[in-house]
């Protein structure tokens, strides 16, 4: 069975902070909407897009969705669709990779292909 990889996308100093204290507590945005937002693969590009325009120094945390248990819930948010949403902090240990999230010359952001992010641990 394919696992099924949810993101999270923020600044690479917040992620370094929780890497110290073992957990991500969330952005100023999570901590206002009482939880964390996630992407899953179909989502990421346009949340970077919507949320992220511009910014550097991001990067990308993937986490399998299986192994956050009932923390995560799908629940609906852009146009309806079914966001992944983490009610807690987030366990550093948790994550699979962190990659940094590049912008190219145009300003956007550059993910790595769909089957990299797979193969990448």
């Amino acid at each position: 069975m394919t696992e099924r990889l949810v993101y999270k996308i923020c600044p690479r100093q917040d992620w370094d902070d929780a890497a110290k204290r073992g957990r991500f507590d969330g952005s100023a945005v999570d901590r206002r909407d009482g939880f964390i937002h996630l992407s899953d693969d179909s989502q990421v590009v346009e949340t970077a897009a919507r949320h992220f325009s511009g910014q550097a120094d991001l990067v990308l945390v993937a986490f399998e969705a299986s192994q956050l248990g009932p923390a995560l819930r799908w629940e609906p948010s852009r146009g309806g669709a079914l966001f992944p949403h983490y009610y807690g902090a987030l366990p550093v240990s948790a994550a699979l990779w962190v990659e940094p999230l590049k912008l190219d010359r145009a300003g956007d952001h550059v993910f790595p292909a769909r089957s990299k992010r797979r193969l990448m641990r």
